[in-house]
């Protein structure tokens, strides 16, 4: 296999899989959160969260341009076309996904389990706790979710990355400079282990029980 696919493999497989950890770890608390609260503020803000799903990845990737450019408020912090600039983007894209589906998760598995836990006088964190407990293969699902919608991105990692070669260079951003070029070997090579991760992701996600 050729040296550049190896890099922009392990490169892609970095970027997305930090983008799902960071991602995950303000993305699993409010979907919980917001499934165990009856508060009519959490309806609301779920309704918005899912709206944000739907928010074209072009969008979020020049509103965070703007913000990291050097002319822009966070432009001293020069992350600007680095692989950081590019896990950012991704996990904020994936935030209002991972929030949803941990959201059906909690709500629609553990929706008895939450009413109990409220009838015996458990506080919030006692739910919180043994809802993960009961439910976390399928909370780990949300994440892997998450990180499969980051590897297949194109919008972000192009704007914030720049597709510069052996730095910022991931598989979506290598196979549109490919096409571009006219050049399909290379573009092809990708596209094929891409698949096989995408279909690797959708078997582990069937496993841990995760269905829509």
């Amino acid at each position: 296999m050729d040296i550049a696919v190896i890099e922009i493999t392990i490169r892609s497989l970095f970027v997305s899989g930090g983008a799902a950890i960071l991602a995950s770890i303000w993305s699993i608390p409010i979907g919980i959160i917001l499934s165990i609260s009856d508060k009519q503020s959490s309806k609301i803000l779920l309704s918005i969260v899912n709206m944000m799903i739907g928010i074209p990845t072009v969008l979020i990737g020049l509103l965070l341009y703007m913000l990291l450019s050097r002319s822009g408020p966070l432009g001293f912090l020069n992350l600007l076309y680095t692989p950081i600039a590019m896990m950012i983007g991704q996990a904020i894209l994936i935030t209002p996904l991972i929030v949803s589906l941990v959201y059906e998760v909690v709500s629609g598995e553990a929706k008895e389990l939450i009413e109990m836990l409220k009838t015996y006088g458990a506080d919030k964190m006692q739910i919180i706790e043994t809802i993960v407990n009961e439910a976390r293969e399928r909370i780990m699902g949300t994440s892997i979710i998450g990180f499969q919608r980051a590897v297949g991105e194109l919008g972000i990692a192009l704007m914030l990355g720049g597709n510069i070669k052996g730095l910022t260079r991931v598989f979506t951003t290598a196979i549109a400079l490919e096409v571009q070029k006219g050049e399909f070997e290379l573009a092809i090579q990708l596209g094929i282990i891409l698949l096989i991760i995408d279909l690797l992701l959708i078997i582990i996600i069937r496993l841990i029980g995760w269905t829509r």
